[in-house]
C-alpha cells in the first residue's frame, strides 16, 4: 500500500532494550506536528494564555485534513488489490507532517475483506469483529455485524463533526439519547453557528458564506454517521463534496 495520506513504514526491527528485554518495533516516518487530537483538544493551555500559545487549526487546514483523511480511506476501500478496512479511525490516529498534511496511522485493527470472507466461509468460529474506539466505532459492530467499509465511513463522519465543533463524541453532555450525530443534526441549519468551534469564529466574522460553509461540512458528517450503514455516503462522494466546499471557501475568502 502506498498513498501520500497513509503513514509510511520505514522498517521493522527486533532487538533488546536497556533492561535486556526483547522487543519488536515498527519504524514509521516522523510526523513533526503530532496527531490531530492534540491540535483539537489542547491540554495545559489556559484561557488566560495569549492567543499565540494556542495551536489552533485554521478553517482551510481543517478542510485540507478532512480531504486528506477521506482520500486515504477511499484508497484503502477502492484503490488496493483487496478492500481494506482501517477499523479504528479517530483523531489520535491522524498524524500531521511539517506541512500539516494528514496521514492515517495505526493499522492494528485493519482487516482485509477478502481474508474475512475466506475465514467466514470456513465456519462461524472465526472471529472477525472490529472493536474500534468508543464514540467512533459504528453501532452495527456492537451487534456483531461483519466489518465493512461503511464502518470506516461512520468513524470518519464522527471525526469530521469533532473537527468542526471541537467536541469529543465521549463528551459528558452526550448521554441518554443524545450523541454527537443527533447534537449536530438538531442544530442544522439555523443554529449551526452556535455549535461550531469558537476558534473558527475568531478567525472569520460570521457571514452568510461562512454559515453556508459550516452547514455543508457538518451535513457531510451527519450523512456519514447515519445509524444505518446503507444510509451513509461513500468516500468518493465525500471527497467530491469536500472539494466543492473548499473551492467555494477559497473563492469567497
Amino acid at each position: 500500500m502506498r498513498h501520500r495520506n497513509l503513514l509510511k513504514i520505514l522498517s521493522i526491527c527486533s532487538s533488546v532494550d536497556f533492561n535486556g528485554d526483547e522487543f519488536k518495533a515498527s519504524v514509521y516516518e516522523f510526523m513533526a506536528n503530532g496527531n490531530l487530537d492534540k491540535w483539537l483538544h489542547q491540554v495545559g493551555v489556559g484561557d488566560h494564555e495569549p492567543p499565540e500559545k494556542h495551536k489552533n487549526l485554521k478553517l482551510i487546514q481543517r478542510l485540507d485534513i478532512s480531504i486528506d483523511v477521506a482520500s486515504a480511506l477511499e484508497y484503502l476501500h477502492c484503490g488496493c488489490e483487496s478492500t481494506i478496512i482501517h477499523g479504528d479511525l479517530k483523531p489520535s490516529n491522524v498524524l500531521l507532517d511539517d506541512e500539516m498534511t494528514a496521514h492515517i496511522g495505526d493499522f492494528g485493527l485493519a482487516k482485509i475483506i477478502s481474508t474475512i470472507l475466506s475465514n467466514m466461509a470456513q465456519g462461524p468460529s472465526n472471529s472477525v469483529a472490529i472493536r474500534g474506539t468508543i464514540g467512533y466505532v459504528a453501532p452495527e459492530y456492537g451487534m456483531d455485524d461483519m466489518p465493512s467499509t461503511l464502518g470506516d465511513v461512520y468513524s470518519f463522519g464522527i471525526l469530521l463533526l469533532e473537527m468542526f465543533t471541537s467536541k469529543k463524541p465521549t463528551n459528558d453532555m452526550f448521554k441518554d439519547h443524545l450523541n454527537m450525530h443527533i447534537f449536530v443534526k438538531n442544530a442544522l441549519p439555523e443554529r449551526v453557528m452556535e455549535i461550531v468551534d469558537p476558534y473558527i469564529l475568531l478567525e472569520h466574522k460570521t457571514t452568510r458564506w461562512l454559515n453556508d460553509c459550516m452547514v455543508s461540512i457538518l451535513r457531510i458528517g451527519v450523512a456519514c454517521s447515519m445509524e444505518s450503514p446503507r444510509d451513509r455516503l461513500e468516500m468518493g462522494s465525500v471527497i467530491s463534496e469536500l472539494h466543492k466546499i473548499k473551492n467555494t471557501y477559497m473563492n469567497a475568502g
